[in-house]
This record gives structure tokens, C-alpha cells and sequence, in this order.
């Protein structure tokens, strides 16, 4: 593939991630209910938002993985390294793997750390990548840690797409000789609890569960072919919710991405135990439509509920609120039984 063929995948992944961005996602958290307390007994002030995580972040939210590889999307990755900066969270460059093909395309990913130079960032490479390639990625943005992604199904879509899924081997060299810890993340589909056991048995420590219900791979890679004939993997896979419930009691510490779309998703998502709670399409929405500035009085604010919201519950950090009463609905708490997974 040519540097132009590249750069235009890169253009058109985007242009249908905004295509397809629902604001109203299916990622399972309009079935967790979390239950009022009338009498909190907390105040906001005491709120300590600080992630339960080995890493020096101040927010249990970060920017995840998106795009880089062509000028349009370099300009993106600037963007959303100044907002990465302004906000103070963590950020996940997209793919690096078409600037480890082609040298010429490392500005447009380098520029994440250009404008976030004393931030926390994640590279990112693909699971079927050597150790001396993720070294390679991380050495490009002078990053932090490491995300090594599992995209299967947007592989098997993908018209030009890989073909050998032997992944193993490579995931456990990578941690055998990286000099930064390592996030193994799925791309949309997320996880059942046989995956995360056999990461474990590799050395993985962290895992970002890429739920269903957020930007979906398959469906963009589909739309991409001519005769669109996987339009019927739209739904495929764990949603994000049904891939923490598969994490629980591993001992694992989880990530969370896929759907997330307010600041109510996110405490959903910690209090089923995610450490942080990654977003992707929500960020890149905001960039598109409302612009910098809109965006970072969005997402300002959305901190700040945060905050309010621990508060509401009456917990002031993120051990407190894994003992906040919650319900599942029925379809949820079928589908742990069912798994025979672990009760909450």
C-alpha cells in the first residue's frame, strides 16, 4: 500500500468514526443502575477524583486512541494534544504502524507529544508487531506506556487486512523487554474472561476491555468495501459493560472504553470496577462539530460532574465507590449467570 493509499485509509476512518457516532450509545450502561442516596453525607471538596493506578494521573478519564498517518489527522492529533494538555489527562495515539512503514509519516503522530510535551502518553501498535517495532513507537513519541491493540474483526473485514491472528508470542516478547508498562486494548469488540486469563498467563497487568456500543470497526471497515457483505457483525462481540463483568475478581487492572457518553457512563464504569475510563468517538465528535474551544468547556465541565456525581453517591474516591448499591437489570444479571461470573 502507498503512502497515499495510507493516508487516505486514515482520511476515511475519521470521516465514518463521525459518520457512524451515535449519541446515544449501546455499550450496556443504561442497565446498570446505580442507586440515589437522599442522605450522602459528603461533601464535594472531599472528592478525590485520583485514579487507583500505578501511573501519575490527576482524572480517572484519558483521551484514547484515534488517528495520525496523513495531514488531515495530524492536524487532529495536534488538536488533541493541546486538549490533552488543557485538560491534564492521559492520551492514546492512534495506529502508529503506517509511520513505522513510512518515516515520512511520524510528524502527524509525533505532534501529540510536540503539544503535550510533559503529559502522559500511550503509544499504540498492532498485537501482530515485533518488540523491536513497539520499542520503535514508543521511542516516536517519547511515550509514557504502551497500548498493544487486538482488532480481529477489523482485520477480518477489512479488505486489505491481516490474516494471521498468532498474537501470543509477540504480546509476551513486547512485555518481556518493554521499558514502559503495556495496556493490551480491544479496537470495539471487547472481552470474554478466557482472553483475559490467557493475558494474564502472559505477564499482561493492564487491559482497556474496548467494549461494543462505541466506534465499531467492523462497521467502518464495511462500509469501506464495495459490496458491504459484513454489515451483519455490526453487532459483534461483548459490550463494554459485559466485558468488565467477564474481568471481575482476575485481579487484572481494567480499562474501560467503547460508548462511553457522559459522565453517568463513567461512574457506571468504575463502579464495575475500571481503574479509568477511556474516550474516543465522544472527543473526536465535539473536535468536528463544536470546534477547540467548545471542546474543552465540554469535556471542563464534564469533569467537574464528576466530581459532583461522587459526591451524590456519597463516596469520595474510587475504592469508596466500589461499594456504592448498584442493580443490574435482568438481561445483565442473566447473561453474568449464565458466564458464571462473579457477583457485584
Amino acid at each position: 500500500m502507498t503512502q497515499s493509499q495510507q493516508s487516505h485509509r486514515k482520511d476515511e476512518h475519521v470521516f465514518l468514526a463521525e459518520k457512524y457516532f451515535q449519541s446515544v450509545a449501546h455499550a450496556g450502561f443504561d442497565q446498570v443502575r446505580l442507586l440515589h442516596r437522599a442522605l450522602p453525607e459528603t461533601t464535594m471538596a472531599a472528592v478525590d477524583l485520583k485514579p487507583d493506578l500505578p501511573f501519575n494521573w490527576q482524572w480517572p478519564i484519558y483521551i484514547n486512541a484515534m488517528t495520525g498517518g496523513s495531514p488531515q489527522t495530524g492536524k487532529l492529533n495536534a488538536q488533541l494534544g493541546q486538549l490533552a494538555q488543557a485538560l491534564g489527562v492521559a492520551i492514546a495515539s492512534g495506529s502508529q504502524s503506517v509511520a513505522l512503514r513510512d518515516p515520512q509519516l511520524v510528524p502527524t503522530f509525533a505532534t501529540l507529544r510536540d503539544h503535550d510535551p510533559n503529559g502522559f502518553i500511550l503509544a499504540n501498535v498492532g498485537a501482530g508487531h515485533h518488540a523491536t517495532a513497539a520499542e520503535a513507537a514508543v521511542a516516536m513519541l517519547k511515550a509514557n506506556a504502551l497500548e498493544i491493540h487486538l482488532n480481529a474483526a477489523q482485520e477480518v473485514v477489512m479488505p486489505e487486512g491481516d490474516r494471521d491472528f498468532m498474537w501470543q508470542a509477540n504480546i509476551k516478547s513486547i512485555i518481556a523487554t518493554s521499558q514502559v508498562p503495556i495496556v493490551v486494548k480491544e479496537v470495539g469488540n471487547g472481552f470474554i474472561r478466557e482472553d483475559l486469563q490467557s493475558l494474564q498467563q502472559l505477564g499482561v497487568q493492564f487491559v482497556d476491555v474496548g467494549g461494543r456500543g462505541g466506534t465499531n470497526f467492523a462497521t467502518i471497515e464495511n462500509a469501506r468495501r464495495s459490496g458491504h457483505d459484513f454489515a451483519y457483525l455490526q453487532d459483534w462481540g461483548q459490550t463494554t459493560v459485559e466485558s468488565l463483568l467477564e474481568a471481575r475478581g482476575l485481579g487484572l487492572t481494567m480499562l474501560a472504553t467503547g460508548g462511553v457518553r457522559s459522565p453517568l457512563d463513567v461512574v457506571k464504569a468504575l463502579r464495575l470496577g475500571a481503574h479509568a475510563v477511556g474516550m474516543s468517538g465522544l472527543v473526536l465528535h465535539h473536535l468536528i462539530q463544536t470546534g477547540y474551544e467548545a471542546t474543552l468547556a465540554y469535556f471542563q465541565n464534564f469533569l467537574h460532574q464528576l466530581r459532583q456525581l461522587y459526591a451524590l453517591l456519597g463516596v469520595t474516591n474510587w475504592q469508596e465507590l466500589q461499594e456504592a448499591p448498584i442493580v443490574l437489570s435482568a438481561d445483565l444479571e442473566h447473561y453474568r449467570q449464565a458466564r458464571g461470573l462473579p457477583g457485584i
